[in-house]
């Protein structure tokens, strides 16, 4: 789901700044073999490489000497509501995208802007979520999921505009905030509007032209494969399962991974049936969009809670041989091991919970299919809790997998619980449409509960929990970077702080108060032989919203400041 605060349509231009790069140095074009093995010195993805790992393998800052970390340099982008993007970083240039659809280009050593693209949003728009998660770079352009549902190219080296394609139309409920992913000179990209009753999809498209290549549809249409789970009639054009968070990518089969959100409305009891392929993971062929396979965490959803971050693809040791694994913590509070097949299949291993959770009495040992305890389950005209809340185990924030310890961190949340009973309600297209008024999501907590937010760990391998680290007076809303110094990165608490942890023991070994909260994935990258460690600061949406309510319940400060920041560290010297 995207959420809760409404964006105001931002008056904008494109601003075009200085022509040449940082240091001078020429622009280094992004190829596919660069991004199927990225140098350790950039951050060419978001999440640091088509297997989602958020894990960049520098070591210069380590946990030895990580106590030395020192801002060098910062950036304020003007704007405000929540920052959720990493800095990418190709050759000295940092690209950050901002809420409202900006590209800030900047020098990555010294903060300087290079150029600024604003994106003029029509006349009349607004989304849930203004937020952007960051762009995509192949050749020598930039590409931006624009708000207003449009693909954007720019010119890396000055941020004119070389061609935009219309992927929906914002009036139905469709817009982006994720990033782009490439794949193969495409430039593939998934919507959100699950809550406006939208038909999901992901869409690939030229990256030379901005034609269309592909796309594929994440609820079938009646007579294609898994449309037999749609029950009631024409429920199926506007179902949701939206595709808002940005795949992964599997070069040795062509594979891309990608997520789907929640059913729509959200009362299943609306549209009976197992709703494929709502809260699911899809293998799609790379070349083609063709559906190869998909694993659907939970059937007929009630919870809200999409399945919409991609598994990260981790190879794991079970029954004394090595997988070839998707692993993923999923909003729904389970830790789940999958299979990647040599036919880019999807098959189900294990799951796990890594919180607390009451809706799943099991899972199914052969198909991962859980039994659902219906008294958790609401419904039309039936009220009922469950646990974890509409913002799960976690949220969208990114997961972090080592390499070098085979452990994975997760920011996550627990003790807290929301209450719905659903309605009928007339779709009209644009406009909120799940069945549930936002006054009415009965969000609540325990009280007595000694943390809310927190990072777990697990062995990949064993599924033996680690350390944790437990926020008392937080929730968790930070993605994690971890890094070959044995170390993880991490915002995500009102406090304001970035920290480090030691990666094998937990330790907290470093922090750094900013202006704003941190919602944002950390990237670290090196020039000149130096390594930095940067972030963006600045609080809002749901871990915003979020705060509001926890403030009323709980008596926590509600006022923690907005205002778009990137904060960039390096050891001093």
């Amino acid at each position: 789901m995207q959420k809760l605060l409404s964006s105001t349509c931002l008056a904008a231009t494109l601003a075009i700044g200085l022509a040449g790069l940082a240091h001078g140095a020429e622009y280094t074009p992004v190829t596919d073999a660069r991004l199927t093995n990225p140098e350790p010195q950039n951050w060419l993805m978001t999440r640091g490489n088509y297997q989602g790992w958020s894990y960049s393998p520098l070591d210069q800052v380590n946990s030895s000497n990580v106590r030395g970390l020192t801002p060098v340099w910062t950036f304020s982008t003007g704007v405000d509501s929540g920052h959720e993007s990493p800095p990418i970083v190709n050759n000295g240039v940092m690209f950050v995208s901002t809420p409202y659809a900006q590209v800030i280009a900047l020098d990555a050593a010294t903060g300087d802007e290079l150029w600024r693209y604003k994106r003029k949003l029509p006349e009349g728009f607004s989304a849930l979520h203004n937020t952007n998660r960051g762009v995509a770079l192949y050749g020598d352009r930039v590409y931006l999921a624009g708000l207003d549902a449009v693909l954007v190219a720019l010119d890396a080296r000055t941020g004119k505009v070389a061609w935009e394609t219309k992927v929906e139309d914002w009036k139905t409920g469709y817009y982006m905030t994720m990033a782009p992913l490439v794949v193969k000179g495409k430039i593939l990209v998934g919507v959100a509007g699950g809550e406006f009753g939208v038909r999901g999809f992901v869409e690939a498209f030229d990256a030379d032209s901005g034609k269309s290549v592909w796309k594929t549809y994440s609820i079938p249409a009646p007579g294609e494969p898994g449309s037999n789970t749609w029950e009631k009639p024409d429920t199926w054009k506007t179902g949701g399962a939206s595709t808002w968070m940005t795949g992964n990518y599997d070069p040795t089969t062509d594979t891309v991974f990608w997520g789907t959100g929640n059913g729509s409305p959200w009362f299943g009891d609306q549209r009976p049936g197992d709703n494929l392929y709502t809260s699911s993971t899809l293998a799609l062929d790379g070349a083609t969009g063709k559906l190869k396979s998909y694993f659907q965490y939970q059937q007929n959803e009630d919870w809200d809670w999409d399945a919409m971050n991609a598994p990260m693809l981790v190879d794991f040791q079970k029954d004394g041989a090595t997988v070839n694994g998707l692993l993923t913590p999923q909003r729904n509070g389970y830790l789940y091991w999958l299979q990647r097949k040599s036919d880019g299949g999807i098959g189900f291993l294990k799951a796990q919970p890594y919180v607390a959770q009451n809706v799943f009495k099991s899972v199914d040992a052969t198909t991962g299919r859980p039994v659902i305890d219906m008294d958790h389950k609401p419904g039309t005209g039936k009220m009922a809790q469950f646990c974890p809340g509409l913002w799960g185990g976690k949220d969208w924030p990114y997961e972090s997998y080592s390499p070098k310890t085979g452990m994975v961190y997760i920011p996550s949340n627990e003790n807290h619980c929301n209450k719905f009973e659903g309605k009928v309600e007339e779709r009209v297209p644009g406009q909120w449409w799940t069945g549930v008024a936002i006054p009415d999501f009965h969000f609540s907590v325990d009280p007595k509960a000694p943390f809310y937010g927190e990072i777990k760990t697990f062995d990949v391998n064993t599924g033996a929990p680690g350390w944790r680290q437990l926020y008392a007076h937080s929730m968790m809303w930070g993605s994690l970077l971890s890094t070959g110094g044995n170390l993880v990165f991490g915002g995500g608490t009102n406090d304001r702080e970035f920290r480090a942890y030691d990666a094998t023991t937990g330790e907290e070994l470093w922090h750094s108060r900013t202006n704003s909260a941190i919602i944002a994935p950390p990237a670290s990258y090196e020039v000149n032989g130096v390594q930095y460690v940067a972030v963006q600061s600045g609080y809002g949406v749901d871990a915003a919203y979020q705060e509001t309510l926890l403030s009323e319940l709980l008596g926590w400060q509600a006022d923690v400041p907005q205002g778009g920041v990137v904060w960039v560290y390096a050891l001093s010297k």
